[in-house]
Order: C-alpha cells, then sequence, then structure tokens
C-alpha cells in the first residue's frame, strides 16, 4: 500500500497535510478541485485524518490500512446510485449521522467523490452542520470546478487545488494564449471561429473552464500592466498596448463568468457560441 501514500503529482499538498496532520490542525471540512487525482488526495486526507501512527499518513497503522482500503467504518463516502444527484434523503442521514460518535476513529469523516451531483437544496441540508457541526465531523467535497458548490458552502471549506498533469497544462496554456492573441487582432470572423474550432474539437466543458480560466488570468495581467504593473511577457504587455482597459476589463469578467458556467450542465457548442458574440460585441 505504500503507493497509495502519495497524491501525484502533488507532493508539496501531500506535505502540507502532514505537516498539518501533526499539530492536529487539519480543517474540518476541504474541498479537493483541480484535475488531479482528487479521490485518491481525499483517500490521503482521511487517512492523515484517522492515522494512529507517528507520521500521518504513515500507512502501515490498522486506521491507514482500513481507509486506504475503503473499508473504515467512520470513513463514509457519499454516494446515491439509484437518483442522478444526491437525494434529500441521503443528505439529511449525513447530517444526522454526523452528531454520532465515530466508531473507532479519531474523526467521522464524509467524503463526496463527486459534488456535481450535489444541487443547492442538498447543499443546503449540509450548511448547518459544517457551520455548527460538532468537532470529531469532518467534510471532503471533490470537485473538478469548486464552482459547483455554494458560495456559502465555500465560504466554511479550506480549497486545495491540484493541477493537472503536466501535458493538459500546457495544452490549456496553449489555447488560452491563442485566444488571447486573437483577442489582440481584433478580427470577428478569428474570433468566432476559433470558438466554433473549440466546440469542433470535441473540448469538454472542464477542458473549456481550464482554458478559459487561463485566458481570464493571461487578460488580467494585461489589465494590471496598464495600470502600472510590470508585465510578465510579450503577450501582456501587447494586450495591455493594442486593447486598453476597458476592452481588458469588459474580457476579463465574460471570460471568468463564463469559466464558470462550464460548471454547470451546459452544452459546450452553446457555451462557445455565446462566448464568441460576447467578445466580439
Amino acid at each position: 500500500m505504500p503507493d497509495q501514500l502519495t497524491i501525484p503529482g502533488e507532493p508539496a499538498l501531500a506535505g502540507r497535510i502532514r505537516q498539518a496532520a501533526a499539530r492536529d490542525a487539519l480543517p474540518h471540512a476541504v474541498i479537493l478541485s483541480g484535475r488531479g487525482d482528487l479521490l485518491r488526495a481525499a483517500r490521503f486526507t482521511a487517512a492523515a485524518m484517522e492515522c494512529q501512527g507517528a507520521d500521518r499518513p504513515c500507512g502501515t497503522c490498522p486506521a491507514c490500512r482500513k481507509v486506504l482500503r475503503d473499508i473504515h467504518p467512520d470513513v463514509i463516502q457519499v454516494e446515491d446510485p439509484d437518483h442522478k444527484m444526491i437525494s434529500m434523503d441521503v443528505l439529511r442521514q449525513v447530517r444526522s449521522d454526523a452528531y454520532v460518535l465515530p466508531n473507532e476513529g479519531r474523526r467521522k469523516i464524509y467524503l463526496f467523490p463527486d459534488c456535481g451531483r450535489l444541487d443547492g437544496k442538498g447543499q443546503n441540508v449540509l450548511l448547518k452542520v459544517l457551520e455548527e457541526g460538532p468537532p470529531h465531523a469532518a467534510f471532503l467535497f471533490c470537485a473538478a470546478n469548486s464552482a459547483v458548490l455554494l458560495q456559502t458552502i465555500r465560504s466554511r471549506a479550506v480549497e486545495w487545488k491540484l493541477s493537472p498533469p503536466v501535458e493538459e497544462a500546457a495544452d490549456a496554456d496553449g489555447g488560452a494564449r491563442a485566444l488571447c492573441e486573437l483577442l489582440c487582432g481584433g478580427k470577428p470572423a478569428d474570433i468566432a471561429g476559433y470558438c466554433a474550432g473549440l466546440e469542433n474539437g470535441k473540448m469538454d466543458r472542464e477542458a473549456l473552464g481550464r482554458l478559459l480560466s487561463d485566458a481570464r488570468d493571461l487578460v488580467s495581467r494585461g489589465l494590471a500592466a496598464c495600470y502600472g504593473a510590470g508585465a510578465e511577457d510579450e503577450l501582456s504587455r501587447r494586450l495591455a498596448r493594442e486593447a486598453g482597459r476597458r476592452k481588458l476589463a469588459a474580457w476579463a469578467e465574460i471570460l471568468d463568468r463564463y469559466s464558470r458556467q462550464c460548471a454547470y450542465n451546459i452544452g459546450v457548442g452553446h457555451l462557445t457560441g455565446a462566448l464568441a458574440a460576447e467578445l466580439i460585441g
């Protein structure tokens, strides 16, 4: 089981979790977001919470072994295979069960492997136990995009964002830069054609969200350069020089809004078509 005592591609995060566990300072609510192995990271965190050894998680104590084998009685993976969204009955049971003392562990941990299956009403059911629940209760939320969670949930949790694999990050960065280059050029047909190409390339919503988020960051750096901040690269300087403050501020808002919409069940074609219209307008 030693290979499970890592978070793939995230040695710094694993180290932070170990340090917090050593101080008994792991938060009671964590959002694990991004494109890494979210479920592996959640199980690593749960093992650190339950570990009985010195270097938490040690991977060898009975508690660690049970968590990593998914048989620990106090680490509950919240699922509802009979419904598309996790039902209110399941979530009410979680809320009630959280007040029951752990069977054998340090904590009672509720692990949500896919927060895309939590609607707003369901999240509100959990809100009170997140705010005022017992000290032994912990909640681990896995969400590729944390925007699927209500702000009231996000404000009561710590978010740890996992990075995509290196090759995915490179692809997203390249796409974001290409979009910003076209925005600099200002030709509506080119911008519309690029957005249409995103749909034709079978890009999914998560990948589109990453691309738009990266493009927003690039545009924001260009806007900062307009206000005298040092531009990090030639594209930032070009954005500042050729677009100006008003356009950059508008683009940043549009890109941010559409990157967040990618968290919801909206077709990529609808998103890219509407995005093109707003960027051109």
